[in-house]
């Protein structure tokens, strides 16, 4: 029969941005830093603190929602304006009756806690090492309101402090508690905008007991900075402002103000400057896609600017964020001549590839069910190396480098299914599906992908629809997917302005914008000779050809 614990010590692990939520979600006998021996227990802690927003609002709140709505999670939200104020009449009492014996006999904070867990106002726990935690943390806690108040325990503030204290504990945090084991998992919190004095301790208490806890400020202020010394993990969003309610539901993508990309232009220059990573110094990065939101007017301005220059744009622990662009066109400008030489700028372009026949990729017919439930871990996802080293990976050839973003890019598009189920498919028919389909990339895409030089230009897809030339098909929606995922900028036109693109994927994974004219069967306009000469002689001079 296994001991039981009578110890319980805490180690903060080392975050990233990319890890952080993982080990949120692991058990902590799985985490680093678990280790067990004659009675003590050793877990590691998620604490992080993510500061500001990123460049997509909607896509931060709707983070933020699904973080604290998951079942899987765990994860409690505590806000100032979430926080259950009732405190039962009796606790009340028991509380003012320690200080008042506190008040008669200056207690010290060792006896001043062994009087609150005499009023019952500690929980007691089942397991002896978190029992013991929580007095442990109470005792750091007074201790640190006692070196920031001159008074100490005599102060007149320290009422209002327990009272807060003592009421969130009961109400937030002791029915965690209930199921805290120190093999499986500690309570989970995340606080959310601002902290008064009495939110930072009970903050504070919620980390020396052991529970993970994450912050998230919109305006990026710290609501531990001069209450807690330890070096806490954070991330800081490159934009600033003032909290908004937290959201009761996920936000509609389509709703938002479209100029925010556009705006951070200037910030990301003076901050970032240009000419900060030499060619290919990234080649060994896995990245990851942010779909920017613009106008239609933005589209082409920020088609031009390199990735580095973007809004998003971020490097860090070998991952690099791409900010890329998704969006439909539909129809066709009233302005003739603006409208194609808006097409033909994008398709010029050293690094794009213009289709104009449909479809542009081959339905799978291999059966790969096996091939992808062999690569998944015990969470159900996608394990990259796992798929690289498999005899039926197809991209072997390709730099390692490149051969791990394309792996996880699939892990991705497969753990979060942008693509349509068709009828009477089901979830993990759907995955197997995009796995499979991702195992037949067009070797003019390859190409695409593999000039891809992370920092530097990012490569377009552009796909002109005129239904003239055959239809846009499943498969071609589930391999747009996974460029995407890579940070391929991706352009569909459609002058009749019917669905295409629609019929496969969430309408929520790209911009839609609608032009003046719809018109049928409009062939390509090929730019003139000259303007074609024209062109390549100003790329060979922004080259230095």
């Amino acid at each position: 029969m296994k001991l039981p614990y009578n110890q319980m010590n805490v180690r903060i692990l080392s975050l990233s941005y990319e890890n952080w939520f993982d080990l949120l979600k692991k058990p902590l006998s799985e985490r680093p830093e678990f280790s067990s021996d004659r009675g003590t227990v050793q877990i590691g802690q998620v604490l992080g603190k993510f500061l500001g927003v990123p460049i997509d609002t909607d896509e931060y709140y709707n983070q933020l929602f699904d973080y604290v709505n998951s079942s899987d999670n765990n994860l409690h939200l505590i806000s100032e304006e979430s926080l259950n104020k009732k405190i039962d009449n009796l606790h009340f009492q028991s509380i003012q009756k320690v200080l008042n014996i506190n008040h008669e006999q200056k207690l010290s904070i060792n006896r001043f806690t062994a009087f609150l867990d005499g009023e019952q106002l500690l929980f007691k726990s089942k397991v002896p090492a978190v029992h013991r935690k929580i007095r442990e943390a109470m005792i750091y806690t007074l201790e640190l309101f006692a070196a920031e108040d001159s008074s100490g325990l005599k102060s007149p503030e320290l009422r209002r402090v327990l009272v807060d204290l003592i009421k969130w504990s009961m109400n937030h945090l002791h029915p965690s508690l209930e199921h805290a084991d120190p093999e499986r998992g500690m309570p989970k919190f995340l606080w959310y905008g601002e902290a008064k004095k009495s939110h930072q301790y009970f903050i504070s208490f919620l980390i020396k007991l052991g529970c993970d806890v994450v912050l998230f400020h919109p305006e990026g202020k710290d609501v531990l900075e001069n209450v807690m010394n330890e070096d806490i993990f954070t991330h800081q969003f490159p934009n600033k402002m003032p909290p908004e309610p937290f959201p009761k539901e996920r936000r509609s993508r389509k709703t938002t103000v479209a100029y925010r990309a556009s705006r951070e232009i200037e910030t990301i220059l003076n901050q970032e400057g240009s000419g900060l990573y030499k060619p290919w110094q990234l080649r060994d990065y896995t990245p990851s896609s942010i779909t920017l939101k613009t106008t239609y007017d933005e589209l082409f301005i920020l088609g031009k600017e390199i990735a580095m220059i973007r809004p998003g744009f971020e490097v860090g622990n070998n991952h690099v964020k791409v900010p890329s662009l998704f969006a439909k066109i539909q129809g066709v400008s009233r302005n003739r001549k603006e409208f194609w030489e808006r097409i033909q700028a994008l398709a010029q372009h050293d690094y794009s590839l213009l289709i104009r026949q449909l479809p542009f990729t081959w339905s799978s017919s291999n059966d790969f069910r096996f091939h992808y439930r062999n690569a998944l871990d015990k969470d159900g996802l996608l394990i990259p190396e796992k798929i690289m080293q498999a005899h039926y990976w197809p991209y072997s050839f390709l730099p390692t480098g490149l051969q791990r973003g394309i792996a996880n890019a699939i892990r991705r598009i497969c753990e979060n299914p942008g693509l349509k189920p068709l009828s009477g498919e089901s979830f993990e028919e759907l995955k197997i599906y995009l796995f499979s389909q991702s195992m037949y990339t067009p070797k003019e895409l390859i190409q695409l992908m593999e000039k891809f030089d992370y920092s530097q230009h990012i490569p377009k897809l552009i796909i002109y629809n005129n239904e003239s030339n055959g239809m846009l098909s499943r498969s071609d929606a589930a391999l747009l997917l996974l460029l995407n995922q890579f940070g391929i900028d991706i352009v569909i036109y459609n002058p009749p302005a019917h669905n295409d693109i629609e019929n496969f994927l969430d309408e929520n994974l790209f911009d839609t914008h609608w032009l003046e004219d719809v018109v049928f069967e409009l062939e390509y306009k090929e730019p003139s000779r000259l303007k074609k000469i024209l062109f390549q002689g100003i790329l060979k001079n922004l080259r230095g050809d």
